[in-house]
């Protein structure tokens, strides 16, 4: 874990659909809104539109940890069984308003022609902001990342089954 990790956490699902109906990044650009919130409690809303480079970007709101999170994730690869977005996402707490570095990479492989395995991969790291909002506030970073790990680690393995599914839907329409 590199000094301004936070998290980096990763579960796997079944997708009971073969690899060649799988589409990772058509299934996220696509993403209803109310498709995103079945996939988490937390999720509250979802989006998509174009970075200004040009890059899809899927607008993510949510909830973790009680604090409201607006991520902007560009994509940085976009393979039908492998994706993975960048963003630089908004904190707002109840202390005040920072931001985090997310990189999500959700990705499916074969198990056998019927059926994938799906992962959901989270890093997140401390941007310059982050450490100096933490800092005002006397917040030791290593307090805050041990605080901020249970949260997010639960919410990505909460959400990882429910995204399974949800792509396991995607495909079979294919």
């Amino acid at each position: 874990m590199s000094d301004y990790e936070i998290v980096d956490s990763s579960f796997t699902a079944i997708v009971n659909a073969p690899l060649d109906k799988i589409d990772i990044p058509k299934w996220c650009f696509t993403l209803r809104e109310s498709e995103y919130q079945g996939c988490s409690p937390a999720h509250i809303a979802a989006g998509f539109t174009a970075a200004p480079d040009g890059k899809r970007m899927s607008i993510n709101v949510e909830t973790i940890g009680g604090s409201l999170m607006v991520q902007h994730y560009v994509e940085t690869l976009g393979e039908k069984d492998h994706l993975i977005l960048e963003s630089v996402s908004d904190v707002f707490t109840p202390t005040g308003r920072t931001t985090i570095h997310v990189l999500w990479e959700l990705s499916v492989k074969a198990i056998d022609d019927q059926k994938c395995e799906f992962t959901n991969h989270v890093r997140s790291r401390a941007t310059d902001e982050m450490r100096t909002f933490l800092d005002r506030q006397g917040i030791p970073f290593d307090v805050f990342r041990a605080q901020r790990q249970p949260m997010s680690i639960a919410h990505n393995k909460g959400e990882t089954p429910l995204f399974a599914a949800s792509i396991e839907r995607a495909a079979l329409k294919n």
